[in-house]
């Protein structure tokens, strides 16, 4: 297929890279600057713009890959004089009826993975989520998933919703408390590698065991004497401690109710 890529950051490079490699042609970039277009059409190739009207008027299908903030206005620029094309945005909390009114044949592809320009992904191992409004935009969704992964599942956007929020907690918060780790760990002469094994193993754990049953450490029993003790080692981090607290208890609550 003929494909414009709308936005060129950590998931459209991704994204991009995996079409052209499943034998796609990228026949625009758009981006808000030229210097970002330009790098992204070096590496998948396409014409590079900084213009909505500098856009093709004509191609099999427009992803839209761009901030949740600014999805609307982009959506609304993108569609005009092309309203009869197959337009996609790739956002896991917005919703499919964005586009409504605004093209006739529209849908999501939502990839859940966490993205990096500079860590590109093997596509083929992320479970991917679409939805479309007809026939015609489903089949084009579809085809484009199904060539990079075969992991496709059809989703609305109201379970889709959820489904964000869950990877918030396993992706973004479980980062967090790495960094919060590193933090402890620098402002006392040690190195955040260490961690590593630990939080490897606990990954591969939960490929064998629901996370409730892999579930370990002093707050699984309530450990008062442990938990009260670092509790008062996090005083000059005041959020960390009541994140500290706060999460304690709750797994202690999950423990008591398994």
């Amino acid at each position: 297929m003929r494909i414009v890529l709308i936005g060129a950051g950590r998931l459209a490079t991704n994204l991009g890279i995996a079409l052209k490699g499943a034998g796609h042609e990228i026949i625009c970039v758009y981006s808000r600057t030229m210097e970002s277009a330009g790098a992204l059409s070096e590496v998948v190739g396409g014409q590079p713009v900084n213009r909505a009207e500098d856009i093709p008027v004509e191609a099999d299908a427009y992803i839209i890959s761009v901030k949740d903030a600014v999805l609307a206005e982009v959506v609304s620029a993108v569609t005009k004089g092309r309203e009869t094309q197959v337009f996609m945005h790739t956002a896991g909390s917005m919703p499919m009826e964005m586009f409504k009114g605004m093209a006739l044949h529209y849908g999501v592809f939502y990839p859940m993975q966490s993205f990096s320009k500079h860590r590109i992904v093997d596509f083929a191992e992320i479970p991917t989520f679409i939805e479309a409004n007809d026939a015609m935009a489903m089949e084009k969704i579809r085809r484009l998933a199904e060539g990079v992964t075969s992991h496709v599942y059809e989703l609305s956007s109201e379970d889709r919703q959820y489904l964000h929020l869950a990877a918030v907690f396993a992706c973004n918060f479980a980062n967090h408390c790495f960094a919060m780790a590193a933090e402890i760990l620098e402002e006392h002469g040690m190195n955040f590698d260490v961690m590593l094994p630990l939080i490897d193993e606990t990954a591969r754990k939960v490929h064998q065991l629901h996370p409730l049953q892999a579930q370990t450490g002093p707050a699984v029993r309530y450990d008062e004497n442990v938990i009260l003790h670092q509790a008062q080692l996090l005083q000059g981090h005041p959020f960390m401690k009541d994140i500290y607290e706060r999460m304690s208890l709750h797994i202690h609550q999950k423990a008591e109710k398994k």
